[in-house]
């Protein structure tokens, strides 16, 4: 058996909204995508946590993973992730307190501190700044509401109380990691977006991990970019979508997904290039040998548990082709 054939493969949703495209369309296309994912075997399907970014129609998270849950049998959903500083943790344990009753045994809760939006909307949500210092505790509170329900606490969630929704830490830099690595909690690396300290962070959580109650050993994912094409060429050719993405993540505009273009170099100057190339440095962009080779190697490389995969292609059909061609690359 292969490196690759005993690694889960998962999926990171942002709801993103082609050009063109509605967001009644882009849902419907969501749940689409993800009945395709059951059914091909991928192990986790989590959605994104993102607020007033035209273009990313995943706000409204917990809604998105009850739907996706309703419309997959197997397949695990959950959000990656909440972005706790945003919320009450109490509200966040009914909301996944129900999920997790509404579909046992199918539903995670990955959390982030990171506000998901910019300052102004941070606003809106009456997000105060200073909650993001108080994530660990947070976190706890979380993890007491979801648990066995015991004495001494006036505050309850029900539904959510003994549910023991499996919590995950989500973070892009080495905080959430030695968190994780102390509450013993899994651990997923945001590489799609911020590759950096991801060597580093991995581990950190290994190296310094505690077993608890929920995990006894360390478990991380590592969130990659993947453009899955039937050649190499065509999946470069698609791959430019999502650099163009970037592009307008970079200068402020709308983040509509756009078709794929025959010429960047309009697009790009030299140092532009450089940003987006570094913002996509742990893309894997290929056809199915290239694919096979590039992901055994990072898993070796990165000793990671588990493979997530974002899979921003601006055509419906060319995106469901490329959750076959990925599961047929990595399963021999």
């Amino acid at each position: 058996m292969s490196v690759l054939e005993s690694i889960p493969l998962s999926l990171l949703e942002l709801a993103t909204v082609p050009q063109g495209a509605d967001i009644p369309q882009t849902l419907q296309h969501m749940l689409e995508h993800a009945r395709h994912a059951d059914q091909l075997g991928f192990k986790r399907l989590w959605l994104a946590e993102h607020h007033n970014m035209a273009g990313i129609a995943s706000s409204a998270t917990a809604v998105l993973v009850g739907q996706v849950a309703a419309h997959t049998r197997q397949l695990r959903v959950g959000s990656g992730g909440i972005m706790l500083p945003n919320h009450p943790p109490l509200v966040i344990a009914e909301q996944f307190g129900t999920l997790a009753s509404l579909y046992p045994d199918r539903i995670d809760l990955g959390l982030g501190r990171a506000p998901g939006t910019d300052a102004i909307t941070s606003r809106a949500l009456r997000r105060d700044e200073r909650r993001a210092d108080h994530f660990p505790a947070e976190v706890a509170e979380l993890q007491r509401l979801l648990g066995k329900s015991t004495g001494g606490h006036a505050v309850h969630a029900y539904p959510g109380s003994g549910t023991k929704v499996p919590i995950w830490l989500l973070g892009s830099s080495l905080f959430s990691a030695q968190l994780a690595a102390q509450r013993g909690l899994p651990y997923a690396f945001a590489a799609h977006f911020a590759p950096r300290y991801l060597h580093e962070a991995l581990a950190l959580y290994r190296r310094e991990f505690q077993p608890s109650e929920q995990l006894a050993k360390p478990y991380a994912i590592a969130t990659l970019p993947l453009i899955a094409a039937a050649t190499d060429q065509q999946a470069q050719y698609l791959a430019t979508s999502s650099q163009q993405r970037v592009i307008a993540l970079m200068t402020g505009q709308p983040l509509f997904l756009p078709p794929p273009t025959r010429n960047m170099d309009a697009l790009w100057d030299l140092p532009m290039q450089a940003q987006v190339q570094s913002f996509l440095a742990m893309a894997v962009v290929g056809g199915p040998a290239t694919l096979a080779f590039k992901l055994a190697s990072l898993v070796q490389e990165l000793e990671v548990d588990e493979l997530m995969f974002t899979n921003d292609i601006y055509d419906r059909q060319q995106r469901l082709d490329a959750l076959d061609i990925v599961m047929a690359a990595t399963r021999g």
